[in-house]
């Protein structure tokens, strides 16, 4: 096993999550296998109970893993499936070194940070990195750790400090060290500054780690002088000095790691030159030249409470673009704040009641995603109804979901009282309420988490067209609470459909109004399994709504051609969606008995 490791230093945010994951990219492109694993030095457990705005989105795995949003740029930019083991933090470590104390493994000894936490990160890469995610079988080839926050955090050490044996354990030849650093340009002077780096990099050095090479984010791209002098004081070769510069898209980002020879220097690092081959990235260039020229507009409200971050939204961001993309739009998201469509802010703040109003009319399509807390439903129901009674097409995820149900029932079934068990407890009418299996007291870990199977109910409904005609669907969820069964027929006799449900047929999943232009709720999360070249159907399904395309989507899939194939990239071709040899591949891991879509499968 090889390991690369991508490290950060002067400050956070540099995008090393998205540097990793292009890394990969680039040496999956070379022909070989890759898996990742991201570190995060904080002592929480996992990521499920940090607020979007502390840490931004909670990304879900397959197996219910709640986990740091670079685990999906490592899905979305890889075509891989993680495991929760594949998000280590200190909380995790410190858990399952206590967990051996209390049963005596350590026969008596002085259990300490070095060598027993030190030698546990170790063996936990080494476990993970082991672990097929492509589908096949066997370990991989490389693996891409990205250590989190900034060298000299003093939650960092640890790790650092596990990662220097770690690179003398594997040995020369097997490991990489990528170091991540900010050359920023001063107005003042207007020259790009090395200084940063050189400390970030003595710091390292300090700690017992030594770069082979530095990714450097500037606005520009490096000059010759400034190479030479960070060659010089930071002890790394000039040809293993990389500019990662600002681009109009994050799709650009593999392309200036090949373009300058990046994955030469890694393989030659490694030893792998031989077994490697020159990077074939032609999908890369085309989608990234594409959004580059896109023209046409489509603009969707994105109605949410942690507008003011976007990473809180960033899968939910990355759907919209896979599919905008596959539509030949350019996509332009209006942030609306659902507190300001509230009746308070009209009084409270009239001009941020106004914009948000106005942008909320603006739209080509709404959006309201999931999340939790009381703060701004209102607001979110508001849009709901807005999109509904306009015929604007509306896409609700989780809460967005359940609140288009409650809106339903007060404004259309007329129960004024009609409420979610989550709000108001008391509600004469719990459209929505807390599943019987989930636990009152611990909020980490304990909602509905994972991949589940969805079944239509309603094979002639808009979702399942768009899924392709399939029996059912496995989506991630992320929940708590759910819509009542006890009041679905009366739903139904109201014109709402529950096209969707568990294998049980008592958890509602999906939700349609027949005769709207497009109105569908999901339980599930689609975003989390959207992928650059293979956008979730229902994100689609919104996009081509807003944009008068989906009645071409919807007969494409009534005919059991794929409805969302791979894109027709850089060929000139006007066609917006297209198959493969003009039908569906109902196959997904080699099954092809049942018809099923996986959201994160091969399907065309």
């Amino acid at each position: 096993m090889k390991y690369v490791l991508v490290t950060g230093g002067v400050v956070s945010g540099l995008g090393k999550g998205v540097t990793a994951s292009s890394i990969g990219v680039v040496l999956k492109a070379c022909g070989l296998r890759i898996t990742s694993i991201k570190i995060d030095p904080y002592l929480n457990t996992d990521a499920g109970t940090m607020s979007p705005f502390e840490h931004g989105e909670v990304f879900v795995l397959d197996d219910g893993g709640e986990v740091d949003l670079d685990l999906g740029n490592y899905e979305r930019f890889l075509d891989i499936k993680l495991t929760r083991d594949n998000n280590i933090t200190t909380g995790k470590i410190y858990q399952s070194v206590l967990e051996k104390e209390r049963k005596g493994e350590y026969l008596g000894k002085t259990v300490q940070v070095v060598p027993h936490i030190t030698n546990a990160i170790q063996d936990w890469i080494e476990r993970v990195a082991a672990v097929p995610v492509d589908g096949k079988e066997g370990p991989a080839d490389v693996c891409v750790i990205e250590l989190g926050g900034t060298i000299g955090d003093i939650e960092s050490m640890p790790f650092i400090e596990a990662l220097g044996q770690f690179s003398y354990r594997v040995g020369a030849g097997n490991f990489c060290l990528v170091h991540v650093s900010l050359v920023p340009v001063l107005n003042v002077v207007g020259e790009q500054k090395t200084k940063p780096t050189q400390h970030s990099v003595r710091g390292l050095r300090g700690l017992g780690l030594t770069p082979n090479m530095l990714a450097c984010r500037s606005t520009k791209e490096l000059e010759e002088n400034v190479k030479e002098k960070l060659s010089q004081f930071c002890h790394v070769p000039a040809t293993n000095i990389f500019t990662l510069y600002d681009v109009s898209n994050i799709w650009h980002i593999p392309l200036l790691l090949r373009d300058q020879k990046a994955h030469g220097a890694i393989l030659k690092v490694l030893n792998l030159e031989s077994v490697a081959r020159e990077p074939k990235l032609d999908e890369w260039v085309a989608r990234a030249t594409l959004y580059d020229t896109l023209q046409d507009k489509v603009r969707i409200a994105m109605v949410g409470k942690y507008t003011g971050l976007s990473d809180s939204y960033l899968s939910v961001l990355k759907a919209l673009l896979h599919a905008s993309v596959a539509c030949r739009k350019k996509l332009v998201v209006d942030w609306v704040a659902s507190t300001d469509l509230e009746d308070s802010t009209a009084k409270e703040a009239p001009d941020a009641y106004n914009t948000a109003w106005s942008l909320l009319k603006g739209a080509d399509g709404v959006l309201v995603p999931g999340g939790f807390g009381d703060r701004g439903v209102k607001g979110k129901m508001m849009a709901a109804k807005y999109a509904r009674e306009n015929n604007i097409p509306y896409l609700g995820i989780c809460l967005g979901m359940q609140l288009a149900v409650v809106d339903f029932a007060r404004h259309v079934m007329n129960f004024p009282d009609a409420d979610s068990a989550e709000f108001n407890p008391n509600t004469k009418t719990p459209c929505v309420i807390f599943m019987p299996e989930g636990s009152t007291t611990h909020m980490g870990g304990t909602m509905r988490l994972g991949s589940r199977r969805t079944f239509f109910e309603v094979t002639d409904c808009t979702s399942a067209k768009l899924y392709g005609d399939v029996k059912f669907v496995d989506e991630r969820h992320r929940h708590r609470y759910e819509v009542n069964p006890d009041m679905v027929p009366a739903f139904e006799n109201a014109g709402l459909q529950f096209v969707g449900k568990d294998e049980t047929g008592k958890r509602m999943e999906i939700i349609e109004i027949p005769e709207h232009r497009f109105f569908v709720g999901v339980q599930f999360h689609p975003e989390f399994k959207s992928t650059p070249s293979k956008p979730s159907p229902l994100f689609v399904g919104l996009i081509a709504a807003a944009c008068g395309q989906l009645d071409q989507v919807l007969r494409d899939g009534c005919d059991e051609r794929a409805v969302v194939g791979k894109q027709m990239l850089g060929n000139g071709s006007s066609t917006t969606l297209v198959h493969e040899n003009g039908h569906a591949k109902k196959q997904a891991n080699g099954s092809t008995a049942n018809g099923t879509y996986h959201a994160n499968g091969k399907h065309c």
